[in-house]
């Protein structure tokens, strides 16, 4: 009887959860509310930000052609429209940033003019983003370092 009457007093505790003096729906409790008054609006890159996306694809390929001392090709052109895409905030186009990007571009230029340096003018263009963004945008600071050429 006296097990019963334990058993009894736990369940009406556990079924009697409060929350400030009022009980709680354990139903609620399971499924999160979602509110419906906000509307979902997709992600658009800035021309800046997939120029720089395409750029880091195709230096993630060229690390790789250079480490395993493939043929490097010839400086893809699209890479100078750093000067003129549109960025996602205008007010960064400033002079530094231009003058941090024809710092990459030069090193990213020697890398096909010479190619028995490729290693280290790889490298400084890399040095080269992470410079800019440490002053500009920090988050792909980490994924542009991937690119170094150890």
């Amino acid at each position: 009887m006296r097990v019963s009457l334990l058993f009894a007093a736990g369940l009406l505790v556990m079924g009697s959860c409060k929350k400030d003096g009022e009980a709680v729906d354990m139903k609620a409790k399971e499924k999160p509310t979602v509110k419906k008054d906000k509307e979902f609006q997709m992600y658009e890159m800035s021309e800046m930000a997939g120029l720089m996306e395409r750029m880091y694809a195709e230096n993630m390929e060229l690390k790789n052609r250079i480490a395993n001392g493939d043929t490097i090709g010839r400086f893809p052109q699209h890479f100078l429209k750093i000067h003129a895409s549109a960025m996602t905030d205008e007010s960064d186009n400033d002079a530094f940033f231009k003058e941090q990007a024809q710092v990459f571009i030069k090193a990213q230029e020697m890398i096909y003019k010479d190619p028995v340096n490729a290693k280290s003018h790889f490298n400084n263009a890399v040095s080269a983003c992470v410079a800019c963004h440490e002053q500009k945008c920090e988050g792909p600071i980490p994924r542009i370092k991937k690119l170094y050429i150890k």
